[in-house]
């Protein structure tokens, strides 16, 4: 799939008027969203734990994890989202847990999000 950047808003859940404006890549390969540690620190976020991640090269590495308002002006929504405080310069990424509670999937023809239903669960059939 080819890869394409999209527009987000990060700000901070306790003081919102702290953000920033930011081209994010869709990354449906990346759990997490991944934001330079400097930025999430300019505005005030501070981790809450940390998680082991697996980078692209195969090396493991434990990362700080924090919370933040995502807003996806594409879609016009905002929602709280988990992100990993990535090292100082790095890309930002748009992963894939955000984009399942954006309820969207990248579209590689049109560059650009697009809406999809939310699954829920499955259906069993009780017969």
């Amino acid at each position: 799939m080819g890869m394409f950047k999209v527009k987000a808003v990060v700000a901070n859940p306790a003081d919102p008027k702290r953000f920033f404006e930011e081209e994010f890549w869709v990354d449906t390969g990346s759990t997490y969203t991944f934001i330079p540690e400097n930025r999430l620190k300019e505005i005030g976020i501070e981790p809450l734990q940390t998680r082991e991640i697996v980078l692209a090269d195969g090396r493991h590495e434990r990362r700080l994890l924090g919370s933040a308002l995502l807003t996806l002006p594409e879609v016009k929504e905002t929602l709280p989202s988990l992100v990993m405080f990535g090292p100082k310069d790095s890309l930002y990424l748009l992963g894939a847990m955000a984009l399942e509670a954006f309820s969207v999937e990248p579209d590689p023809v049109t560059k650009k999000l697009k809406p999809v239903a939310a699954i829920i669960g499955a259906h069993w059939d009780t017969r």
